[in-house]
């Protein structure tokens, strides 16, 4: 998140808010449940919450204790715990995990120790891991990342609502004023980075790319739009859907987006444990990448690649840049984007006219996870680092990408050149997903 060029203790400070602000929300998360829910896998895709609680302790541990302050393990015995690759979610509750106290507990201790470490580590010119403070940047956008997953645990569990947002997402005068969709001309572009100090593996190196011309939506697809495929038999006609996808629609007898159901002539779905009519005006939310593919199949569109994506939120035709974001080199502020969990729920379709790109496109930051076309592949001259599992074992066919964030996302671990991957079954992510289409040569 932040820009290269920074002083030693501006770094530090931006290093300290990041992870004090990703500290705190975890608190929010697990503090509005009591233990027994901490303790309790309220899905089979997820963790317990009290094991994301250590496992970001943990982490921390590894990285800033350990890697970077040369520290001795504190609790060596728990590292296999909460090791991510060595035990599959369904299993870590049968795992010996700490308890919520003593998780509560260890994270806290970690995190002193932390701090500690990061006001007196060298960030400059001590090796790559601490240049730019690169370490604290990975653990905060780590942090926050978990934190998302355990968003995504409270909106699987079952009971009443424990979250509440501290207000409304803002309104939209002016959404149906607005183009369907734009033009962006074919040509160069940057993608990726090579000088945004906390940027992934992934994002990394900065290539150029040579993207046909391309139409693509002004918008996310709303509730209201994705409506009407449904009414019009969507998840009836096989035509629209990847042979996958259509095998998916009728082993689990798909009908709408995970968590809406029909009540009578309404359309309802469940939120953070509240059940309201489908807000039609929302991006839709919560579909799989099979679902994103059949409404852009019925709508003679398409889903944009990653490439195309990128394009429309970062370059600027008027100087041939790539931005960091779609509105320009600055970080996002609550009038850009809808981030960091501030409404609990996306904005209307055409909020945020602030963040639009040089474009006009909107809401390409935050709101939700917009699934793309592209299988989740290596840049080229990808080097992994600082450890392969991040993206290296990710790599191949198996995964899409999905590109933007979500307002379950903090800004600290989402920008312009910032890429999501997941298994193109998923729906209990917060995914929706904006169409495209070919030009035609001119």
């Amino acid at each position: 998140m932040t820009a290269p060029g920074v002083d030693p203790d501006t770094l530090r400070e931006r290093a300290v808010d990041a992870l004090l602000t990703a500290r705190e929300r975890t608190r929010i998360l697990t503090d509005c449940v009591d233990e027994r829910e901490l303790a309790a896998q309220h899905s089979p895709l997820m963790s317990p919450l009290v094991w994301d609680l250590a496992h970001i302790g943990n982490q921390e541990e590894l990285w800033l204790l350990r890697a970077v302050a040369g520290q001795e393990a504190l609790r060596p015995e728990i590292d296999s715990v909460y090791d991510a690759f060595e035990h599959p979610r369904a299993e870590r509750p049968s795992l010996p995990l700490l308890g919520p106290d003593e998780a509560r507990s260890y994270a806290a201790d970690v995190r002193k120790r932390a701090l500690d470490v990061l006001h007196t580590a060298p960030l400059f010119g001590a090796g790559p891991l601490v240049e730019d403070g690169f370490a604290f940047g990975m653990v905060a956008q780590h942090e926050q990342q978990h934190d998302e997953t355990m968003l995504i645990t409270h909106q699987l569990r079952s009971g009443p609502a424990v979250l509440t947002a501290p207000e409304p997402p803002p309104a939209v005068p002016d959404a149906a004023l607005l183009p369907a969709e734009v033009l962006v001309e074919g040509g160069p572009f940057t993608m990726g980075t090579s000088t945004e100090p906390w940027a992934l593996d992934n994002e990394r190196p900065a290539h150029h790319r040579f993207v046909p011309s391309f139409f693509i939506d002004t918008l996310p697809v709303s509730n209201g739009s994705y409506l009407r495929f449904i009414e019009d038999g969507g998840y009836e006609e096989p035509r629209w859907w990847h042979p996958e996808g259509w095998a998916q629609v009728l082993r689990h007898g798909l009908r709408a987006p995970l968590f809406w159901r029909r009540e009578g002539t309404t359309w309802m779905r469940r939120q953070f444990g509240v059940v309201e009519p489908v807000p039609q005006a929302e991006p839709v939310l919560h579909v799989s990448w099979y679902e994103a593919e059949a409404y852009a199949a019925w709508a003679g569109r398409r889903l944009p690649t990653e490439a195309e994506w990128e394009k429309a939120a970062r370059h600027d035709p008027a100087t041939g840049r790539s931005l960091r974001y779609p509105w320009g080199d600055a970080d996002p502020t609550p009038e850009h984007a809808n981030l960091g969990q501030r409404h609990l729920r996306p904005a209307p379709v055409g909020a945020y006219p602030r963040g639009a790109s040089p474009l006009g496109v909107r809401q390409l930051i935050g709101d939700v996870w917009e699934w793309t076309s592209s299988d989740f592949l290596p840049y080229p001259g990808f080097r992994a680092f600082p450890y392969r599992e991040y993206s290296e074992v990710f790599f191949g066919t198996s995964y899409k990408v999905l590109r933007g964030g979500s307002f379950a996302v903090d800004p600290v671990a989402c920008r312009g050149t910032f890429r999501n991957w997941d298994l193109p079954i998923r729906r209990q992510i917060f995914s929706g997903f904006r169409t495209a289409r070919d030009a035609e040569p001119v």
